[in-house]
């Protein structure tokens, strides 16, 4: 790789190192291609500070207005920065107080020096194996002196491919066994006669994109009339059906159909995004500060947690926070490639999002069962392989929350000769599970092709319709909705077989399915009931 001379910032404005925000050259670059022509406009976010914490649970939602005067970026911190950016020569498209999100534009040579560092143009192999040229820097950043504690994040300079879409499809001709999203609410005991009235569901996408043709065409062959689906354009990101060459559309729709399948009658917000930190970012923050803001908020990419620069993973796990304190409920897939989550340092890892104690954290099974009577025959961890298998572990990031609190490391969790964590048990994943296995999988159209295809990213959708019938069934609205499943004594199909590496399946939690697969109707009964 070549090497290049460290932009200084400007000396004049004294700058501090931006705590968290280092992070090393992309993995698997095939060639570099000289410095980023300076002259090139860009586009940054940038995260403040809050002026209060959140507490840590809320017993009802709060509007965007009480988020802003509470807990966003202080009126003085949002001016102070906004003029510091502005006369250092960067343009503030956006300042936003609740979000505490400001939005910069300006050239390479002019935020580089800002932000105390150098950008090169390289060609790296992204997550879905396909060669994608960007920009990337390394080492840590630099910020004015006078916004030190103040911007805790700067995320977009670097725009690398940040996440990878949790599917796997098979030809239909293939598949061992499959189903219909109705099929499923069926088999998991969905609550009766509710269709997702009066809810939305917004779906992060992060790129790919889907036709009407062919969501008349599934939803006319499943007997439904179909939801209202609204594309939304963030940081310059669209809906781009048969553009991108990982195959992002049969995510997007696997998305589309299951959510709106199971129900019709919601209002369905895609949110199109670059694949970047910073367009993944104001995805989330975009769809939960949205009004009025979604039930539920499906999220099917992710990445290992040692993948993310730190400050990264606090601005998520910050924005997610917002999204549950509004009412939202965010649902992450936990991860397809099995307790190492696909890394190579033979160590295990957790998947984020889905490792935020702020997201409902879904893992995956395989099933069987009778799409006829609905009867589930066998349920068990899904495990095709190491490159093929649910997610699932502990956090090295996020300590357990107080609702994991009896979720201590027990022999049972883990395959023979398995250690404790190191430095104490971190937050558990996954929360709950679904079926995942594309070998039992969730029968989709995909650019005008019927396929079947699995993965976790299947169950985030799920779960997100799942969240929006509670919410019709009980009139509320749930937000961080974990304390109030871990307290709960029925409401889940116990899977108590299988593995996903080093964890394997146990009675009650466990770090390969969570609480286990849903039970609709049981589950809405105990929140009804309080039990």
């Amino acid at each position: 790789m070549s090497k290049q001379s460290k932009i200084t910032p400007d000396p004049v404005e004294p700058s501090v190192p931006l705590l968290g925000s280092e992070r090393p050259a992309a993995p698997q670059v095939q060639a570099t291609h000289g410095p980023v022509d300076p002259s090139r406009r860009i586009e940054v976010t940038v995260i403040l500070r809050r002026q209060a914490p959140l507490p840590e649970t809320a017993a009802e939602p709060i509007s965007r207005e009480e988020l802003e005067a509470r807990h966003g970026a202080s009126a003085e911190d949002l001016l102070l920065a906004t003029d510091t950016f502005t006369r250092l020569g960067a343009d503030v498209l956006d300042a936003d107080a609740a979000s505490r999100r400001l939005r910069l534009a300006g050239t390479v040579d002019r935020l580089s020096r800002i932000f105390g560092t150098n950008l090169e143009e390289v060609t790296s192999s992204g997550p879905h194996g396909h060669d994608i040229r960007h920009r990337q820097r390394t080492g840590g950043l630099q910020i004015p002196a006078n916004l030190d504690g103040i911007v805790t994040a700067v995320l977009g300079l670097d725009d690398r491919p940040q996440a990878r879409a949790q599917f796997h499809a098979i030809p239909l001709a293939t598949a061992g066994i499959s189903y219909t999203p109705p099929e499923l609410a069926a088999i998991y005991k969905f609550p009766h006669g509710m269709d997702g009235n009066g809810q939305s569901v917004a779906i992060i996408e992060l790129g790919g994109g889907f036709g009407q043709a062919d969501l008349d065409a599934y939803f006319g062959g499943l007997g439904l009339a179909g939801p209202k689906v609204t594309a939304v354009g963030v940081d310059g990101a669209s809906n781009q059906p048969g553009q991108d060459p990982s195959g992002a559309d049969g995510e997007v729709l696997l998305d589309i159909e299951v959510v709106g399948a199971l129900v019709p009658k919601a209002d369905i917000l895609v949110y199109f995004a670059p694949n970047t930190d910073a367009g993944f970012l104001d995805a989330i923050i975009n769809a939960s500060h949205a009004a009025p803001p979604p039930t539920s908020i499906s999220i099917s990419w992710g990445q290992s947690e040692d993948a993310w620069t730190a400050q990264a993973r606090n601005a998520f796990d910050q924005a997610l926070a917002d999204a549950s304190a509004l009412g939202v409920t965010v649902t992450a897939a936990a991860g397809d490639n099995g307790s190492a989550d696909g890394a190579t340092d033979g160590k295990d890892h957790a998947d984020f999002p889905a490792s935020s104690p702020h997201a409902l954290a879904c893992g995956g099974t395989r099933l069987d069962a009778d799409p006829a009577t609905g009867t589930i025959r066998a349920e068990t961890v899904w495990n095709d392989g190491p490159r093929s298998a649910t997610g699932g572990g502990y956090s090295d990031t996020f300590p357990g929350p107080d609702w994991q609190s009896g979720l201590a490391f027990h022999a049972r969790h883990h395959k023979p000769g398995a250690k404790p964590p190191t430095g104490g048990q971190g937050r558990g994943v996954p929360d709950v599970s679904g079926v995942a296995d594309p070998q039992t999988g969730y029968k989709v159209r995909v650019d005008g092709k019927d396929m079947v295809i699995g993965g976790t990213s299947a169950v985030a959708p799920l779960w997100a319709a799942l969240i929006a019938l509670l919410a019709q069934a009980t009139g509320r609205r749930f937000g961080q909705i974990q304390p109030l499943l871990y307290s709960r004594t029925s409401g889940f199909h116990d899977v108590t077989t299988g593995t996903n590496g080093t964890y394997q399946a146990a009675t009650g939690w466990d770090p390969c399915t969570g609480l286990g697969s849903p039970d609709g109707t049981a589950l809405l009964a105990a929140i009804k009931s309080g039990r």
